[in-house]
């Protein structure tokens, strides 16, 4: 991943999140400018700052790097969720899952 890739990745789940650069580079602590000059690949967090940007984002590393992954922290909301029913539950939203991506 390129510096201004990691930027770019930064900057979609930013917005997923519904925050502007400046609160987020603020509620971590950082100058006003912190996350914009991420973002526009001038620079790159350290690796502690990498994992309060993961832990701000409500996502792990992992799903930072994973550029197929659209909406990570929802997907880990959904994942927990999962991990809380029994088997036919389970079935029950495999059936539905099924069906909803047949549709598209």
């Amino acid at each position: 991943m390129k510096d201004i890739d990691f930027g770019l990745r930064l900057a979609k789940l930013r917005q997923q999140k519904g925050v502007s650069a400046r609160d987020m580079s603020l509620s971590l602590g950082q100058n006003h400018s912190y996350i914009n000059t991420i973002e526009s690949g001038k620079a790159l967090p350290s690796m502690s700052g990498f994992f309060f940007i993961c832990e701000y984002l409500e996502i792990s590393p992992k799903d930072f790097f994973d550029i197929d992954l659209s909406y990570p922290s929802e997907l880990a909301e959904i994942i927990n969720d999962l991990k809380t029913l029994d088997a036919k539950q389970l079935d029950t939203v495999s059936m539905l899952l099924k069906t909803i991506c047949s549709r598209n």
